[in-house]
């Protein structure tokens, strides 16, 4: 035989392998007639899916599942299961009834980021083994919390770390990230962050790097109320040049009227920092109005120190400083008309009311009610402070995450953040389909690839043979966020199907109660 002869047929043979192939292997699942997104920013292909032992076996044209089960996707989209990179999740789902997370489900989520801004536990071992005895509909990733690392070792204490105690801090945060964290959080802007110096995060995230890990951050100041929004980004750049760490700018925004506008410029010193090698990224809920602790948004942190809020609230020597800083802090925010409260058990007539009504319904003036309410229940707020041009200018840059910065809530009569039902939906439905802002690869990308890449998820955020298969079908003709701020308890709608490790969770539209998700331990996925 001539060696011509010989290589036609080998490669005819081989050609009739992988044509043969979609024939002769099974499948658990395959879904077909999908156009595909696969996340990573390329555009969309018409594919079938072959899935077998929760994996992605084959990508193709015409694959059978053989005597498996099927799911026709024809004229749906079919997507890498959306990341939340920032969430707090983790302060519910280990009560009764919230491990569902049937909110994030129905949005597409199938995994979420817990502990952000500083308040995520330490003891990862003890959380996860408790998730993996309880059951989660999601996949948890995990973030060590500077707050509670910082609270552990030096309480409420306004000062810089003995070097016994950061050395401490860097033992539990080892713990943490050798447990299986993703990284670290911090809450600059909250206490007892905010009594940190740029140095001992530094030292701390130096730690995360060991690992591999990422660094979150709620930023020191997203308005002017300390060092200020641009000295706050350029804080985070200086931790990610000294310790060699990705960063990860959490829920970035203009926050209020001093910085309404400053977006460009922010986004100019993050470019130039990622010019200069270092790994930065933000993440961004598509909302004009965030949500915080009334006593967070308002009081300045030294009242706080050593835990003496209350203390410092109710003394009449303090109280005429305080207020006034109070009342400047309100204005920051938009006023007292943009501050609405969430949900407040002792007098229910507030929930979904701004401070300016409370304060009428109340007789006393803004700042009394504002203080009062921080004494009786310390309330969550929405406060509507932001510009949509801002969002406009950091939802379109290829480094912006898409993220809830939401919890788990079920219907109820508080009155919580949409976000927490309608983020991933709303910013299809509006910013890619209606408002045309930006395309649907760079939002698919935006919530799978973008924050698998950041966490360090190897196995997840792309639709690639060998990848697990977390999986969102949705239709572009009817996806949407029904959750409103009058009426925000709604499930989204447009999800038809969402795959956790290859299980169907959302069918038809319809969440069938499996808990598919699992703990992410980074360190051994």
């Amino acid at each position: 035989m001539t060696t011509k002869r010989l290589t036609f047929i080998i490669i005819f043979c081989m050609m009739t392998m992988l044509m043969s192939r979609c024939a002769q292997e099974k499948y658990d699942l395959v879904i077909k007639n999908g156009t595909v997104y696969d996340g990573t920013g390329s555009g969309p292909y018409k594919a079938d899916i072959g899935i077998s032992g929760g994996v992605i076996k084959n990508i193709g044209k015409n694959i059978s599942s053989g005597k498996g089960l099927e799911i026709d996707a024809a004229n749906m989209i079919v997507a890498p299961g959306f990341i939340d990179i920032h969430t707090h999740c983790d302060g519910q789902v280990l009560d009764e009834g919230m491990n569902s997370l049937k909110n994030y489900l129905m949005q597409g989520v199938s995994t979420v980021v817990t502990g952000n801004c500083g308040d995520g536990t330490w003891d990862v071992e003890k959380f996860f083994s408790q998730l993996e005895a309880k059951g989660t509909g999601t996949n948890i990733v995990h973030l060590a919390g500077h707050n509670y690392i910082r609270n552990k070792v030096m309480g409420m204490d306004d000062r810089e770390p003995a070097e016994a105690e950061l050395e401490e801090m860097k033992k539990l945060l080892r713990a943490a990230m050798a447990n299986g964290a993703a990284g670290m959080s911090t809450g600059l802007f909250y206490t007892p962050g905010a009594y940190s110096k740029t140095s001992e995060i530094v030292e701390l995230a130096k730690v995360v790097k060991e690992f591999g890990g990422f660094y979150a951050t709620h930023l020191r100041d997203e308005s002017d109320y300390n060092i200020g929004l641009e000295e706050a980004i350029k804080e985070a750049v200086l931790i990610g040049e000294q310790s060699g760490v990705r960063v990860e700018i959490s829920h970035i925004k203009a926050l209020g009227k001093p910085v309404w506008g400053m977006s460009d410029k922010i986004c100019r010193i993050i470019e130039d920092a990622k010019r200069r090698g270092i790994t930065i990224f933000a993440d961004q809920y598509p909302y004009n109005a965030s949500s915080t602790g009334l006593a967070s948004a308002i009081v300045p942190s030294w009242v706080s120190a050593g835990g003496m809020l209350k203390a410092n609230l109710t003394d009449e020597n303090k109280l005429p400083g305080i207020k006034k800083e109070i009342e400047e802090n309100i204005e920051r925010r938009g006023g007292p008309e943009s501050l609405v409260i969430v949900s407040y058990p002792e007098d229910s007539r507030f929930d979904g009311k701004n401070l300016k009504e409370i304060s009428q319904m109340k007789g006393m003036s803004v700042v009394e009610t504002a203080i009062a309410l921080i004494l009786e229940d310390s309330p969550s707020i929405i406060s509507f402070n932001m510009k949509d041009s801002d969002i406009a200018t950091f939802m379109q840059k290829d480094y912006v995450m898409t993220c809830s910065d939401g919890h788990i809530e079920v219907p109820g009569d508080n009155k919580p953040h949409p976000r927490n039902y309608g983020t991933f939906t709303r910013k299809i439905r509006k910013y890619v389909l209606e408002d045309k802002l930006i395309t649907m690869e760079h939002a698919i990308r935006a919530a799978t690839s973008l924050p698998a890449e950041m966490t360090g998820l190897t196995n997840r955020g792309s639709l690639k043979e060998g990848k697990i298969a977390d999986i969102v079908i949705f239709n572009p003709a009817n996806i949407k966020d029904n959750a409103t701020f009058d009426d925000p308890h709604q499930y989204s709608a447009g999800v038809q199907f969402l795959l956790i490790s290859g299980e169907v969770v959302i069918s038809e539209g319809q969440y069938n109660g499996k808990l598919a998700g699992k703990p992410v331990r980074i360190q051994n996925q």
